[in-house]
């Protein structure tokens, strides 16, 4: 037995290693993934434990043509020609005294030690030094005395020694790092009053967000599955309302609740006469966050419910209990899991929300806003953002380690299979109506706060001046409007199909290859989920602002529009791969295994068979990444630049000075392309997507 299963490894890894396009593809998303996910927060935890100290030191030894010293990196003589060699040198600074540095014979990303052999051949040797842009350099021991066009070198004094200068030996200085790693940040930002009441409000803001939204998503859950709701047009509006906030904008509701109920509020003010309204702080961000995020619970239990066999509740029935007994003693418990599953994704997302905390928080600080601000607000306090960073990511990593690892597979244990037989809905006014109600009243007050929007970019002047003018949307497009819409569509237009086809790629790999690094990838590529966008976002710059471990490689991406659609694409691969392993694992293995008896590769197989027979959730995946790439905000606002100007980052900013007639208009138009783009998807899926036979087949 256990030859034969040591001959069957081997032969599978003798068909692994055959096939050279599987290996390349896995080879370049474990790159991709660990570039782009992993390295990022590695660099986030690596500025938080370690302080950078820069300092000035004179190079007038290797260059006054005197016989330069080498040493070893203990300041000895040298006493083997292949010892990595270094010089000492002498800081201007008073008090700092002298240093040893390495010389290096190579430079970039794997750069090699130079040594006495490679002096004594004449090979060029070069320091390792740091630029005016605090990007690490390695300039050549012969060029110390000539002027780069990247400044390089100093004066004693710490200015930049320029073309025009007169180069002195004596007032010739590089820039060195000194990295001391310490865990001076974390009692620092603990000690810090603004994190610690960030810190609170946000776990209170997270608790109190995912209370609500599991009560309103089990509301619409319950009602949807269990109450036969007779009126066609109040069935279809629930299921609208449902899904309406999953597809918009993030901070559109944020926009309406200052419209409606803010200081000029068309209800606060104009109806009820209420001139001091204040919506700003906890509570405006629980309301907005909890009509945000009840959908997501909503989906959750919408499929646990369906689940519950029927017939266990109606044998409570039959024996005398009453619905609320049923519903406490037999529905509840089965649900327990699932209920805390869908609260801790509501905390996570409640928690890791940037847009919403931002526009209507006030003077409620959350860990997201705080980190945005400790970098953009003047201090720029680097260490101390990355500390508190490490902090928010910690709490949505255990948090989502929790979700997925516990709670997922203790609801799929509590509720396997489907029901047996069909459910018998209430027909029971007693409960039918009271439930219908809350369910209406919820729905009305969800629409009328989409409907303010559009209005808000209509009127002339909310609160004072209700006439209609297009004055907001010609003030929109005179100011950069045209170029957010371009910059923004053309970007996610981008993303869109590069994190379809990537996480289809990927749940193939999962659900139908076997090799070692298969729970890496899984893992990783679901990573995204758990980290906050303010977090990402910390991690993108202070991973390529300086080029990888700041040798200057990929430094070029930062600034452009391609960092942009690769944090789109980072962002969006969760959804798109979880998406794509539910379908995979609907497919019959026979299916594709025929295909490689054919003489098939697993390319050949994957754009052939696999694709075409999950394209519902490719072009779902498609869309759903445009959605999100073209709604973005917390991972890019701290990535933009004036070179691109994104839609999302417009309304935060008009928001921000309080004009909220042009940040209307956008998010308008912004509502109507992520429908229209819905709207496209399903036209597609229902003409062009897998046909009913062969859906039957692969089920």
């Amino acid at each position: 037995m256990p030859v034969a299963r040591s001959q069957s490894a081997s032969l599978d890894r003798k068909k692994f290693f055959g096939d050279p396009v599987l290996v390349i593809t896995i080879i370049a998303l474990i790159i991709f993934l660990a570039l782009f996910i992993l390295y990022p927060l590695a660099m986030l935890l690596m500025d938080s434990v370690m302080e950078r100290d820069t300092r000035l030191y004179s190079v007038e030894p290797l260059v006054n043509g005197e016989k330069i010293v080498y040493v070893s990196e203990k300041g000895e003589e040298i006493s083997d020609n292949r010892s990595p060699v270094c010089v000492i040198l002498t800081s201007p600074t008073e008090g700092v005294g002298e240093k040893i540095v390495s010389l290096y014979s190579s430079t970039g990303l794997f750069a090699g030690r130079a040594t006495m052999n490679d002096i004594e051949q004449g090979k060029t040797v070069y320091l390792k030094t740091v630029n005016s842009k605090d990007k690490a350099v390695y300039i050549a021991m012969d060029q110390l005395t000539q002027v780069q066009e990247t400044p390089q070198t100093y004066k004693t004094n710490g200015r930049v020694i320029k073309k025009m200068d007169g180069i002195e030996p004596a007032d010739l200085c590089i820039k060195l790092h000194e990295d001391n790693w310490t865990l001076d940040a974390f009692p620092r930002i603990f000690s810090d009053y603004t994190f610690n009441n960030a810190l609170r409000n946000t776990l209170l803001l997270g608790a109190l967000t995912g209370f609500g939204s599991l009560l309103i998503g089990l509301l619409f859950a319950y009602v949807d599955v269990y109450v036969h709701i007779r009126s066609r047009v109040t069935k279809k509006l629930f299921d609208v309302v449902s899904l309406l906030p999953v597809v918009s904008p993030p901070f559109v509701l944020s926009l309406s609740m200052m419209l409606l109920f803010g200081r000029s509020g068309l209800i606060t003010r104009k109806l009820l006469g209420i001139y001091d309204s204040d919506i700003y702080g906890l509570w405006g961000i629980v309301i907005v966050q909890t009509l945000t995020f009840f959908p997501v619970v909503y989906l959750m239990l919408k499929g646990l419910l369906k689940n519950i066999d029927p017939s266990m509740e109606e044998a409570s029935r039959d024996m005398g209990a009453s619905r609320w007994k049923v519903f406490t003693t037999v529905t509840l418990p089965l649900l327990l899991p699932g209920l805390g599953n869908a609260f801790l994704v509501t905390f996570i997302e409640s928690v890791a929300d940037f847009a919403n905390p931002m526009i209507i928080g006030g003077s409620y600080d959350t860990l997201a806003t705080t980190i945005y601000l400790r970098i953009t607000g003047g201090t720029y306090d680097i260490s101390g953002a990355s500390a508190m960073a490490v902090v928010l990511l910690a709490l949505t990593l255990i948090l989502f380690l929790i979700q997925k690892y516990v709670l997922e597979k203790k609801t799929a244990a509590t509720l396997t299979g489907k029901a047996s037989r069909g459910r018998m809905l209430i027909e029971d006014r007693s409960v039918r109506y009271p439930l219908t109600v809350l369910c209406t009243l919820v729905s009305v007050f969800v629409i009328l706060m989409y409907i303010a929007v559009p209005f808000g970019a209509l009127f002339k002047l909310w609160g004072r001046d209700y006439s209609l003018s297009f004055k907001w949307f010609e003030q929109m497009f005179r100011e950069g409007g045209w170029k957010a819409f371009k910059d923004s569509f053309v970007l996610s237009i981008i993303a869109a199909p590069v994190t379809a086809l990537l996480s289809m790629i990927i749940s193939y790999l999962v659900v139908k290859r076997k090799f070692k690094a298969k729970g890496f990838i899984e893992f990783v590529s679901m990573l995204a989920m758990a980290v906050p966008g303010t977090v990402l976002g910390v991690g993108f710059i202070r991973g390529f602002a300086g080029g990888v471990f700041r040798t200057g490689f990929l430094q070029g991406i930062y600034g452009t529009g391609l960092i942009l659609v690769i944090v789109f694409v980072v962002r969006s691969l969760p959804v798109g791969t979880r998406s794509g392993i539910s379908a995979l694992r609907q497919i019959d293995k026979s299916i594709e295994e025929s295909a490689y008896d054919m003489g098939a590769g697993s390319g050949k197989v994957f754009m052939t068979v696999t694709l075409p027979l999950i394209k519902d959730s490719f072009f779902s995946g498609l869309v759903t990444t445009f959605v999100r790439s073209i709604t973005a905000i917390s991972a890019v606002i701290l990535l933009v630049t004036p070179r691109f100007l994104l839609i999302t980052c417009r309304i935060n900013e008009y928001a921000e000075k309080g004009e909220y007639g042009v940040a209307c208009a956008y998010a308008t138009i912004l509502i109507m392309i992520t429908y229209a783009a819905i709207l496209i998807m399903n036209t597609v899926l229902k003409y062009f997507g897998t046909s009913k036979k062969i859906k039957g087949e692969v089920k």
